[in-house]
């Protein structure tokens, strides 16, 4: 008998989310004003629709799901979350954070739904697809493509806009370019797979990205582990061949990275070198800042203990626990961060969502591995064996380039990591225990829509600053979008006293510490 296939609604979820798994990738704006928000606010913008959109039709699906303790307490970090942001100096800031993870975490759900559906296969090769994407964008800038599209600060950061991104990407996406190749049931689908991951590893080894070669390292580690340990998989010839092939290609692309001529411009001679022999150092450079970083961080969650000081406030609330001379500081921007997030995704959810909100996303975390190493001991065959397998590699990438960098914070990875677990996670459902269906979905589906018209009004604000100069039109931007503190600035150094001093004091609630913020609010009763 063919199998029954899947209702409409949930294929059309399906292609939402394969779309948006590129787009999520590729879109960018090119108002340079904007360095890092012209890359993230449409990739943000791009989560939150697919999000939305996708579990709006596979809602059914959706709500038929078991639900587990790990989805609890996804719930539970969610709602905490929601707490935190309604305490936080900089609420808009706040909303942008909470947005993110709830279109990851609604992802998650859609993707679970999908897969029971009987369409998990064309959706983990679709976010594969996406890995391949991202890593060609950096490719192309590598050899020397110049467009508005990259940029010229972080290169080769392709259409993600910085390297670490995309070395990030590349780490924790290659356990999906392996499945695919393992599980492709023609050899021209092998074959592309296969060249998929070489294109993959040559972009993470160009971009000279030491937390993500370590995630990667982590990846290759528990990817073959996993294999060994699982009866079908170990046993399973042709997994072996395949395999075999790919770490060849995968060799070959390692090779050509370093060999073929690039347009990169390194300042040191063996730059490779060198970054494999930094990779571990903490006593200077980079990994200094982060222990400092890290240490000022705690000290904030140790101040707020309970619900942080608000989802994306780490950049807010920084400076006020920094020492002088802190690298994480800006030079140019005194009462700024470096970045507008810490140099690890756990210390970002300590310091902002608080202790128990950390301790529950790691919760989930543990029940997902654990989930995945019981899928991988009671696989009836190598096809669900190997999906454990992904599981746990595609887990221990995120998790280790999330604790040296900014990853589950961030709109790609964020779209991409959470899809490919939902995926990828088979749980256990007793049979004897009635299911719990989850009743919350339409509010995450709400608080995803509310990113939609958040990142669309970042859009509209960010367009107005970088192509028109007269007030009306700016004073109309700031109302669509009040979180702007670049324009609330430039509002507040023009025009009469009083219209000049409401956008001081909006600048001044926004960054607190800043001081441009300060200097424009003097005389404005602050």
């Amino acid at each position: 008998m063919s199998a029954i296939p899947p209702p409409p609604a949930p294929r059309l979820a399906l292609r939402i989310v394969q779309a948006g798994a590129v787009a999520v990738v590729l879109v960018v704006t090119t108002w340079n004003a904007f360095e890092l928000d012209r890359f993230f606010v449409p990739k943000e913008l791009a989560l939150h629709l697919t999000a939305a959109l996708a579990a709006l039709m596979a809602i059914r699906a959706i709500s038929r799901l078991s639900m587990t303790r790990v989805d609890l307490l996804l719930a539970a970090y969610l709602l905490l979350g929601v707490l935190s942001a309604a305490f936080a100096t900089n609420r808009w800031i706040a909303l942008r954070a909470l947005a993110i993870s709830a279109s990851g975490v609604l992802l998650f759900w859609t993707a679970r739904a999908l897969r029971e559906s009987g369409l998990g296969r064309p959706l983990l090769n679709a976010l594969a697809l996406a890995v391949v994407v991202a890593a060609i964008t950096s490719l192309l800038q590598t050899y020397g493509v110049e467009t508005d599209f990259f940029s010229e600060s972080r290169v080769p950061g392709g259409t993600l806009g910085n390297r670490n991104f995309i070395a990030h990407v590349a780490a924790f996406g290659f356990p999906l370019l392996m499945l695919a190749a393992l599980r492709a049931r023609e050899g021209r689908a092998f074959l592309f797979a296969s060249i998929g991951a070489a294109i993959v590893t040559a972009s993470l080894v160009l971009t000279r990205s030491r937390a993500a070669w370590l995630a990667f390292s982590a990846v290759l580690l528990v990817f073959f582990i996993a294999m060994i340990v699982s009866p079908p998989v170990r046993r399973d010839g042709k997994t072996w061949r395949r395999l075999a092939v790919i770490v060849i290609a995968a060799g070959a692309g390692v090779a050509a990275a370093l060999i073929v001529p690039n347009a990169l411009k390194w300042r040191s001679r063996n730059p490779y070198l060198e970054s494999v022999q930094r990779v571990a150092d903490y006593q200077q450079g980079s990994g200094r800042g982060r222990l400092i970083q890290y240490g000022h961080s705690l000290l904030m969650a140790v101040r707020h203990p309970l619900f942080g000081v608000g989802p994306g406030n780490w950049p807010v609330d920084y400076p006020a626990y920094a020492a002088r001379r802190d690298p994480s500081l800006s030079d140019s921007e005194p009462g700024m961060t470096f970045n507008p997030w810490p140099s690890s995704d756990w210390i970002a959810f300590i310091a902002e969502r608080g202790f128990i909100a950390a301790a529950l996303l790691a919760l989930v975390f543990l029940g997902l591995a654990a989930g995945a190493l019981r899928q991988l001991r009671g696989a009836p065959d190598v096809d669900q064996a190997l999906l454990a397998v992904a599981l746990l590699g595609t887990m221990a990438g995120a998790i280790v380039a999330g604790a040296f960098d900014a990853v589950l914070l961030i709109a790609v990875p964020a779209f991409l990591v959470w899809t490919a677990l939902g995926a990828l996670w088979v749980p256990a459902i007793r049979s004897d225990v009635e299911p719990q269906h989850a009743r919350w979905i339409p509010i995450v589906i709400l608080l995803s829509a509310v990113g939609t018209v958040r990142s669309a009004s970042q859009l509209i604000g960010m367009n107005v600053y970088a192509t028109r100069g007269d007030r009306t039109s700016l004073v109309r931007a700031a109302h669509i979008d009040p979180g702007n503190f670049r324009l609330q600035l430039r509002l507040a150094r023009g025009g009469r006293r009083n219209e000049r001093c409401d956008h001081a004091r909006a600048a001044r609630g926004l960054y607190p510490h800043a001081q441009a913020a300060i200097e424009v609010a003097r005389g404005c009763g602050e």
